[in-house]
């Protein structure tokens, strides 16, 4: 085990350094294809194919066709650091086709935590396939046994005799062709020349210069502009269309109408803005929406379409009914949304039968199930080409505008571009659903865990192995294609507690129909079990007057998670006391620390974090100053990339506990901008540390969700240190922290 203890630039720091651009690597095609073929395309996308994962060029470059994308996670960096490792050749060698449905594989979604462990694992198999192949064609023309030879940079050469050398240029041919071997033996640790190394993100400093392309700012020629115009109230459908004043705007082209879908095209992106203003449309009444404020009574009170039991040990009825002190809470998650900086974008271009799409769609290779369903077309007929937006965890709005895009584009039969507005991307992009969790627990007298028990109320999986094809576009629904309405799944992952307690019995109930779309919202369902699962263990140390930490460390068995919990303790200067924290503050603004550990799905990538609060007792404001996180995903590909992912996990959390929330009233989503719903500011950004946990020759997991799923428990943890007031409703927004402090001075009072 080696512990990388990284510091993180605190926000004016890194203002003040920011005059200060470090260039780091550049490779090929990495601001987006103008055009969307690349150079050399490989023979196959059959995925059990070694040549539909790579070719090699006469001047030795190698080209990795690769099925998953990066989402500004870095993951094109890592993914070639895998292939150049087991190819033998330099990363500057490498370059990456990613999610390109016509030239890649198809290896699922980028979704779920996965893209290391398993993209990267099938890239690394094709490549050691390749390697040991042209090893052995040059075996053959050198006269030699395979065992003779080294590889260096993509040189084959005699071990004795280094002179005698075949480049990998000269040995491929017409390819390899021979399928992956998926046994084959990868490195050993002990050999890597790439993995472990932090090589700069090769996307970084075309996105520093502004030079990388977006896919907002990709262009056909002769391409046109599209609006898609919908109802604020939600349900409603079409009654009647006027157009007539649109017709009037400088560069009108057409209004595309099929059933309740609804666009205007034009010349421009200006004129599409204003001939959908223009655009006269009665709409028929909504389907409505419940109260907000009972919105978690409604939750529960909703059709259950089944339950589950996610972890059944021992006799917790039984451990209970004996215990010498019961405990008793309730944890809520609000109903949240992606708010993409940058409103979903998608062009696509409708020629001879076939459809091409460019997107930032997670999930290409799923999208075309997804669009031939729409359009009518079949699966073959319809390419779709990755381009990087603006960022996602999970399915934003950007799906939806590149069907959009599509169903446009097939009706009008000219290229034409899709962009969102504002108010799109923040009220109709799906929703994660809400989330309400009643927890137990018993104890003995002297405060050891007797039993514990949980149940969630979580949203129906809709998605057999995940068939994104169940998902509800928004295009479909409009032209008739009933769906669903939740496209979300293994909501009950982190509802087990990862503590060795005697007695456990933990019950989710799946909700049959959420009132919003839903979908994946970062670290999906594990971030809202992890709040309440952590939260209720911080409740059981103040009822057995015991350090929160040692509390924990009390119950964990596996090495590795004590490990990073006191990586976390050690970071954060922990010092050991029961909460709350005598010496929190005697005026308005009191301080506290909280702590918070899981295990991703308690199956992979373990985290633990520490916050430091401060909180206003008069406005009820929360600030969180400092967030020490530590981190084991195993061997890490790229240890700067993988600092680079818990921190943003850090810091976007932080911004989701605090602040975020959908709001509605009694017909139509109500967060439409950056005032309804708004996000943390530089200026309100925490300093974040990191200890990274690296253990070479181990299993790789992902790095992109888990380190979220701690934070809002250890937050809320660190107000109740602070104030005494225990937060247990996402977001801690002011109001409530109030609401808390004035049930303290009342039973005291």
């Amino acid at each position: 085990m080696t512990v990388h203890n990284r510091i993180s630039f605190d926000r004016r720091a890194f203002l003040k350094a920011s005059g200060v651009l470090a260039v780091g690597f550049s490779m090929a095609g990495l601001s987006g294809p103008a055009d969307a073929t690349p150079l050399r395309a490989p023979k196959s996308v059959a995925k059990g194919a070694v040549d539909s994962w790579l070719t090699i060029g006469p001047d030795n470059r190698v080209t990795i066709f690769c099925g998953k994308v990066d989402l500004g996670t870095g993951a094109r960096t890592a993914l070639a650091q895998l292939a150049a490792e087991e190819l033998d050749v330099s990363f500057e060698r490498i370059e990456m086709v990613m999610g390109d449905t016509a030239t890649t594989p198809d290896q699922w979604l980028t979704a779920g935590n996965l893209t290391i462990f398993q993209g990267g694992s099938e890239l690394r198999r094709a490549a050691a396939s390749a390697r040991r192949a042209l090893v052995e064609r040059a075996a053959q023309r050198l006269g030699v046994s395979a065992g003779e030879l080294t590889v260096e940079d993509g040189v084959v050469r005699v071990t004795a005799n280094r002179e005698q050398a075949l480049r990998y240029g000269d040995l491929i041919g017409d390819g390899v062709k021979l399928e992956v071997d998926t046994k084959i033996e990868l490195k050993n640790a002990s050999t890597y020349k790439v993995i472990g190394k932090s090589i700069p993100r090769v996307d970084i400093p075309a996105k520093v210069t502004g030079e990388f392309t977006y896919i907002h700012d990709f262009r056909l020629p002769g391409m046109l502009h599209a609006r898609v115009i919908r109802p604020d109230d939600h349900g409603a459908r079409i009654a009647s269309v006027d157009d007539s004043a649109a017709r009037q705007v400088d560069g009108f082209v057409q209004t595309v109408r099929k059933g309740d879908f609804l666009a205007v095209v034009a010349r421009s992106e200006w004129a599409a803005i204003k001939a959908a203003g223009a655009t006269r449309v009665a709409w028929t009444a909504g389907t409505g929406l419940p109260d907000q404020a009972t919105v978690f009574d409604s939750w529960r009170k909703r059709s259950v379409a089944k339950e589950e039991v996610t972890q059944n040990v021992g006799d917790a009825t039984a451990a209970m009914s004996g215990s010498a002190l019961r405990i008793k809470a309730t944890y809520d998650f609000a109903v949240q949304t992606h708010a993409t900086i940058g409103p979903s974008c998608a062009v696509a271009d409708s020629q001879g039968g076939k459809l091409t799409v460019w997107t930032s769609s997670q999930a290409t290779h799923s999208m075309q199930h997804e669009l031939a369903v729409i359009t009518g077309l079949p699966r073959e007929a319809i390419r779709l080409v990755f381009i990087e937006g603006a960022g996602c965890y999970g399915r934003n709005g950007t799906e939806d505008a590149a069907a959009d895009a599509a169903l446009i584009a097939m009706t009008i039969g000219q290229p034409v571009r899709v962009q969102w507005t504002r108010a799109d991307e923040t009220a109709r992009s799906p929703k994660s659903p809400p989330r309400t969790m009643d927890m137990e627990a018993g104890l003995d007298a002297n405060g050891n865990v007797l039993a514990w028990s949980g149940d969630f109320y979580i949203a129906l999986n809709h998605i057999a192995a995940f068939k994104p094809l169940d998902f509800p576009l928004l295009a479909a629904t409009e032209t008739g294609i009933p769906r669903p309405g939740n496209w979300v799944g293994f909501l009950f992952q982190n509802s087990g507690q990862p503590y060795q307690f005697p007695n456990v019995l933990v019950n989710t109930r799946h909700i049959a129909e959420a009132f919003f779309r839903s979908s994946h919202l970062r670290s999906p369902g594990r971030i809202e079990n992890s709040f309440a699962n952590e939260g209720f263990m911080d409740e059981l140390a103040v009822a057995a007057k015991a350090d929160p930490a040692e509390y924990r460390l009390r119950y964990l068995k596996d090495q590795r998670a004590i490990d990073v919990v006191q990586a976390a303790m050690k970071m954060a200067n922990w010092q050991a006391r029961p909460g709350p924290n005598p010496n929190a503050g005697s005026g308005p603004v009191v301080t506290g620390r909280g702590i918070a550990y899981l295990r991703y799905n308690n199956a992979i990538t373990y985290v633990a974090a520490v916050a430091e609060v401060e909180v206003n007792k008069d406005t009820g404001e929360i600030r969180v100053i400092r967030v020490c996180a530590s981190h084991d995903c195993g061997e890490m590909v790229n240890p700067d990339g993988v600092a680079n992912q818990v921190e943003g996990g850090v810091l976007q959390t932080v911004s989701r506990t605090l602040m975020e929330t959908v709001t509605w009233d009694r017909n139509k989503v109500t967060s439409v901008d950056w005032v309804s719903y708004p996000i943390m500011r530089h200026t309100e950004a925490p300093k974040v540390e990191v200890a990274l946990i690296d253990r070479p020759g181990t299993v790789a997991w992902g790095a992109g969700e888990p380190m979220a799923c701690a934070i809002p428990a250890a937050i809320a943890n660190a107000v109740f240190d602070a104030t005494g007031a225990r937060m247990r409703s996402v977001p801690l927004t002011p109001d409530k922290v109030k609401v808390a402090l004035a049930g303290i001075r009342q039973q005291r009072g």
